[in-house]
Order: C-alpha cells, then structure tokens, then sequence
C-alpha cells in the first residue's frame, strides 16, 4: 500500500506540472530531482572508493541546468562539462591518492552525464511543440512498462533475463514491459485524438500512428536498458536500493533510472525526425 500511494502522489505531481506548471517550474523540479539524483549515485561512486567532492557534485549538476536560462546558449553545456571535468582532475590530482585520480574524475564526470544531462532534456522537451504531449508519451510508456514487467514477471516470469545484473527480471516482464508501453503509448495517442475531435488539444499529436508505435518500442528498450544498469552499478558496490527517500520504492535513482536513458533515446528519435522531414510529434 505504502508503495502505491507514493507512486499516485508522485504522478499526481508530475502531472500537475506538466498541464499547469510553467518552464520555471518544469526546470526548477527537474533540477531538484536531478541534484537528489546526483547525490545518491555519489554515496554508491564513494562505496565503490572514488572520491568526488559532493560541493562539486552538486554544483555540477545545478551547472548543467544554466544553458536552459535564457541568458545561456544552449550550446554551452560541453564548455560546462569540459570545465567541470578540468575542476575536478585538478581536485583529485592534488586531494587524492593518485591511484584513485583518473577513476575518481571518470566517475565523477560520469554522474553528470549519465544523471544530470538526461534531467535537462525534461524542461527541453516539455518547452517543444505539443510538450506536454512528448512528455506524457515519455512517462506513460517508461512507467507502463515498468508495472507490466514487475506484475507479469513477479507472478509468471521463470527464464532469467540478465541474472548477473538483476536476478528478478524475466524475459517474459521484459516482453510484457514492452507490450505494456506499446498499448499504453498507442492509448496515449487515441485519447489526444478524441479530445483533439472535441476541441481539446492540449495532448495533440500529429505524428502517423506507426512512428508513435515506434517511438514506444525505442523508449521501451531505453527504459529496460537504464534499469539494468542502474542495478549493475548497485550489485558492483552491494548496495539494493539506491537510497530510501521514497517510501516502498527506495531512491530517487532507483525511480529514474529508466528515464534517464528514454530521455535521451526520444530526443535523439525527435532530432532525427527533424533532421529527415519526418514531421512534428
């Protein structure tokens, strides 16, 4: 009970924001969720040995949300993570053992890229034509997935998926995880259709039905993918949960985990679209 009570909390947020919120709020949660991220991946980084400052840490991720400030090119985010990285080296060249310079500063690096960009792509896409659309699509078919694997793969899963990474995992969660987001994608987009026909277009999407199937299945993957990762940097260190901050569902990372690679996986899918006139979502 405990666990779905935070999970409707948490939706009941994030949807609010979506539909009521402005591009501030989007960025200021997004970031927020990013910094809270950024700081239980440390504590795993620091059970493995590194030594990653947690001011640098935590000022570089907040670094990484500038470029979405209007008086920021969004291009300067690789002079940020160049300088960050620069920063930190130095830091661990003279602060640390210098067996532990080049993983501390790998790893370090690392959590910005792999936890704080993937969390400036929220407020980027959210600010796209039909946004909130993008992003509703994006959740729906990251959490859907997510459900149908855990349910159908806890009950009736047998066959490992990836026992060395996560013993839990199936192949049969992992194709109802993919079944589940392509029919609830898919039901995203009928429901944007009949409010469209209703003169509601808050949820319009244009895009053929076969690139919004195909967008699910890319997310889908993305998302499996980020939660196995995400549970072989927890099973190198012995660690289950990410934190505890979320009751009946552990950390924040152990939350995002899936969409910190589905982020990047739709933006690049949306950047190929533009690139080959494909259309708008």
């Amino acid at each position: 009970m405990t666990r779905i009570l935070t999970a409707v909390l948490l939706i009941a947020v994030v949807f609010a924001l979506i539909f009521f919120g402005q591009l501030w709020m989007i960025t200021l949660f997004a970031a927020l969720v990013a910094e809270l991220a950024a700081f239980e991946y440390l504590q795993l980084a620091w059970t493995g040995g590194a030594r990653i400052p947690l001011a640098w840490m935590l000022i570089g991720t907040a670094c990484l949300f500038l470029p979405l400030m209007p008086f920021w090119p969004l291009e300067g985010q690789l002079p940020l993570l160049s300088a960050l990285a620069i920063t930190l080296f130095t830091w661990t060249a003279f602060r640390s053992p210098l067996a532990t310079v080049l993983p501390s500063t790998a790893q370090g690096l690392f959590g910005l890229l792999y936890v704080a960009f993937p969390m400036t792509l929220v407020p980027v896409l959210w600010k796209q034509e039909d946004g909130p659309a993008l992003l509703v699509f994006l959740l729906v078919c990251v959490w859907s997935g997510d459900i149908f694997a855990l349910y159908i793969g806890k009950n009736f899963g047998k066959a490992r998926l990836a026992p060395r990474l996560s013993p839990n995992k199936t192949w049969l969660g992992s194709a109802a995880s993919l079944i589940g987001s392509l029919v609830c994608g898919l039901a995203v987009v009928f429901a944007s259709d009949t409010l469209a026909q209703r003169g509601i277009t808050t949820m319009h999407i244009t895009e053929p039905l076969w690139q919004s199937a195909l967008l699910a299945i890319l997310i889908n993957a993305a998302a499996q993918l980020g939660d196995l990762l995400e549970s072989a940097i927890k099973r190198g260190v012995n660690v289950k949960d990410s934190g505890t901050l979320l009751p009946g569902h552990g950390g924040i990372l152990d939350r995002i985990d899936a969409l910190l690679l589905a982020a990047p996986v739709l933006w690049f899918a949306l950047l190929l679209k533009d690139t080959f006139k494909l259309g708008a979502f």
